[in-house]
């Protein structure tokens, strides 16, 4: 090694002796053509210099300096002769090494560099150790979505408080945090948009309905696919997912779960059916999003931004599945319905839904909004003319019993209308009401099952309640 190479500043490190794939491949794109200081050959490079920058910045997202002394509690319990202090962590020269997959060499060369770049006089003289000493320790970190929560609580404030439409702000919050959906990975494999349909895990769902009238019951049951579907749009009740007057479709996997959505009150009878998916659709799984996988390089300046998103994910999934109450509803739902907007309308790919977590306790068991685009359910074919009429009793000697039983009369065939025929060939989802949209789901009507509410059980965790007296006395000044 010549002179000038013995100063560390000047000293070059080729992409042969760096093993770590990202850092590897910046320096063959970006490196200088020179004879490497540590292997001899040559080749495209990086200076040390070029490398502590890359290390320092690493460093200050992905690492923290541990203690290099015990605490006040550890020097307590080295006392008593029950604990043997360590310190926390590696050498800062072997993380290094470790983390750019270095030889140990150029490691303590940017490690020296970066100790110089950080001596700080003060801190030499008070004796205190730097961050890049020979003896400093380092422990890997978890990200911190603090930026992110904290656009993420400004886009909540302007959301309750400020602009609800046209809001760019909260439309680029929303952008950032789900950007790149199709490219997200869970830990154990799971998919974070699952497809759902004839051929797939999820074939249909259960929607459940409450009833506390004999005139809408009867409705109902000679209406399934209008009265069970999803509402009309002047009907439509704001929901976790969606606006006043924005009609979805909610479904269950399960009859279980769909009716203790529903919330049914004692003595309510509750239509339950289900629908089948009529084509394919595409759903993000919330929940999936809990323990979404994000690889990649501690040098790259992009990792750490997708670390963070990952980590906030993972909360924001709590936060969209977590149970509200009734009387907070029409305030907390606001955030929930402008994060269905935004994936309803802009998410890459085009997602037609959501599946969530039930928050009525019943294990397994999910949730599946269907965005308006995709909530249509197909009308039941009936022949021109059908009169349907629902019986809800049966007379017998012992006074009405329950005899739920539709009948369909179909008038005699007449001629055929041809008009009909003709427009729906022109605009095959053609509506009187204005609703061009394709349906989605298909009521099975041999599923349909009326349940009377008996009785409604509770799970609890009881606490008790502690109450003192103790006397008063006066206080002495």
């Amino acid at each position: 090694m010549n002179d000038e190479e013995s100063d560390p500043q000047s000293r070059r490190l080729c992409s042969e002796c760096v093993g770590e794939s990202f850092l590897k491949a910046e320096i063959e794109t970006h490196g200088e053509d020179a004879a490497c200081s540590y292997c001899g050959a040559d080749g495209k490079t990086f200076s040390i210099e070029e490398l502590a920058d890359l290390v320092e910045t690493a460093f200050e997202h992905h690492f923290r300096l541990s203690a290099n002394e015990p605490s006040g509690f550890e020097y307590a319990m080295m006392k008593d002769g029950d604990y043997d202090w360590e310190r926390e962590g590696d050498r800062v020269t072997d993380v290094i090494g470790d983390t750019a997959e270095i030889d140990e060499e150029p490691a303590e060369d940017i490690r020296a560099l970066l100790e110089d770049r950080h001596w700080d006089m003060e801190m030499a003289q008070m004796g205190e150790e730097g961050p890049f000493d020979a003896d400093a320790h380092y422990v890997q970190v978890s990200p911190k979505d603090v930026e992110l929560n904290a656009e993420w609580l400004d886009f909540e404030r302007q959301i309750k408080m400020e602009a609800r439409f046209f809001n760019r702000s909260a439309h680029a919050v929303l952008s950032s945090i789900f950007e790149g959906l199709a490219d997200h990975q869970t830990w154990d494999g799971k998919e974070i948009i699952v497809q759902a349909g004839a051929g797939t895990k999820l074939t249909g769902l259960y929607r459940a309905r409450v009833f506390q009238s004999d005139e809408r019951l009867q409705l109902a049951l000679e209406h399934p696919d209008k009265e069970i579907g999803s509402p009309p749009h002047r009907v439509a009740a704001a929901g976790r997912m969606n606006a006043r007057g924005v009609s979805v479709f909610y479904g269950a996997s399960s009859p279980d779960v769909a009716l203790g959505e529903v919330r049914p009150p004692v003595g309510s009878r509750v239509v339950i059916g289900r629908f089948d998916f009529i084509h394919p659709v595409k759903l993000l799984d919330v929940e999936a999003l809990q323990s979404v996988s994000v690889s990649g390089s501690c040098f790259d300046p992009t990792y750490i931004r997708r670390l963070e998103r990952a980590e906030f994910l993972k909360r924001l999934s709590y936060r969209i599945t977590m149970p509200v109450m009734p009387d907070d509803e029409p305030f907390d739902y606001l955030v929930t319905q402008a994060i269905a907007d935004y994936l309803a309308a802009d998410a890459s790919p085009p997602l037609d839904g959501i599946i969530y977590r039930s928050v009525q306790g019943q294990k397994n068991g999910f949730n599946v909004v269907m965005f308006h685009k995709s909530a249509l359910v197909e009308p039941i074919d009936l022949p021109s003319g059908t009169k349907v009429n629902a019986h809800l009793y049966e007379s017998t000697e012992d006074g009405p019993e329950i005899d739920y039983t539709v009948w369909e009369r179909v008038s005699p065939k007449q001629q055929d209308d041809e008009f009909p025929k003709l427009r729906h060939r022109i605009f095959p989802h053609w509506s009187p009401d204005g609703d061009h949209r394709e349906p989605t789901l298909k009521l099975d009507l041999g599923s349909l099952s009326v349940h009377h509410v008996q009785a409604v059980s509770f799970k609890t965790d009881p606490h008790s309640v502690q109450r003192h007296r103790i006397e008063q006395r006066p206080q002495k000044f």
